[in-house]
Formats: C-alpha cells, structure tokens, sequence
C-alpha cells in the first residue's frame, strides 16, 4: 500500500542543514495496525503527515497504492487525500460553531455527495457510534472521548483505506482511551481499514501489530509483532 524511499525532510537555515527525518525506508501492507513511537521530536508527526499527503519529503520517493506521491500534481494529491486517507487529531479539530451531525457530515460536501445519500451515511455514522441522541449537540457539551468518538466518524464517514491518528488518545482519560482504541481495532479487523497511529503510550502500541520506532529521525527498530497478544 505504502513505499517510502530514502525519505529525507530537512530545514535549511544560515548554510545549516537540520534534518527532521533521515534515510526512512518504510514498506506498509493494506490492513495492517502499525504504531509509530520515539521521543519528542524524533520526526512522529511529520512522518504521519507525509504519509497522510499534509507535508512533502526534501527527497525520496513515496509511493501510495502505487501511484508516485512526489511526483502528482497537487491537485491529484488532493483527490487522494479526500477520496482515500482519514485523520484523527490529538486536539479533536471539530467545529465549534457546527453540530456532532455538521461535523460528521462535513467531508460528505467537500466531496460534493447528494443529499439524499449524504444522509443517509451520516445516519448510518451516528447509529455505528451510538451517538445518534448527541447529533444537535455542539462540542462544548460533549466529553473528551465522545468529541474523539465524533473526530474518528468524520475520519472515516468517505469510508478511507488508510487511517492516521496523531496522538488519538492524548487528551483522554484511561477508559476513553481505550474505548477509542477498541474502535481502531474494530476498524482494522473488520472493516480493514489500514491504521498508522502516532502515540507515546505502550498501553495503546499494544493494539497494534507492529511498532516502528523513530529517533532523531531514523528509524531504530522495526518490530513485527504484538506486544500482547
């Protein structure tokens, strides 16, 4: 599903080179449930968000159901991104001025869906996650965890290949936190939905099925299996 190849990101400042990840040579199969854990600013995020189309290497090569990342237009990369890739937020990112309804129902008109089916997928969402008696709340009324709960429908309201979630669980308690992650598992298992997710907790590496972890922007261990089975 996802070939990266000698990815370097660097900034150049003052003739001096800082690099933000180095050398990253990464292969990632469909279906698979794949943590991404280091220290702060070993490069976490900014890899996330170049697999997820929201930032570009310096160089190297990225390929994505074999289509050539870096060389699309970014009018293509758009198409992607909407048409195939979720993004779950540590920080929720829901409008504050929309309902749970709105907020689900957002990337539906980016993608100029009809109303009727439209809906009719937002429904099916609210039903999915039981929030369907919350759907004319506003986020201020909502838990945490429900806000998450929301974030992660939208994510996934297009129906994505790929799911990336940068610190999911960050902001929530231990029960949110793994009510989330039983959904992530759920997703991967059943709908087989492919899932990268950035995170500093083993509790929440433990749902995945390989950990990669980075530091100073290298990859340092690439492990294939559960940590609990």
């Amino acid at each position: 599903m996802i070939r990266l190849r000698n990815i370097d990101k660097y900034v150049d400042k003052k003739f001096q080179r800082t690099f933000i990840l180095k050398n990253i040579d990464l292969d990632i199969s469909e279906g698979e449930f794949i943590t991404i854990m280091g220290p702060s600013g070993a490069g976490k995020s900014t890899l996330l968000n170049i697999l997820g189309f929201l930032d570009e290497p310096s160089e190297g090569e990225h390929y994505f159901l074999n289509e050539p990342v870096h060389q699309l237009s970014e009018k293509k990369k758009s198409q992607y991104h909407r048409s195939h890739i979720g993004f779950v937020f540590q920080a929720y990112h829901l409008l504050d001025e929309l309902t749970v309804y709105e907020n689900i129902e957002m990337p539906l008109l980016y993608r100029k869906v009809k109303t009727k089916e439209r809906k009719a997928m937002v429904a099916d969402m609210l039903d999915r996650f039981n929030m369907v008696a919350k759907k004319d709340l506003f986020p201020s009324q909502l838990s945490g965890g429900q806000q998450q709960v929301v974030g992660v429908a939208r994510a996934i309201i297009g129906g994505p290949r790929l799911l990336l979630a940068d610190e999911p669980t960050g902001n929530l308690h231990s029960e949110q936190s793994q009510q989330i992650m039983e959904l992530f598992k759920r997703l991967n298992e059943n709908d087989g939905v492919t899932i990268i997710q950035v995170t500093h907790s083993d509790e929440m590496a433990s749902y995945s099925n390989r950990i990669i972890n980075l530091r100073d922007g290298t990859i340092v261990r690439k492990n294939p299996y559960r940590l609990i089975q």
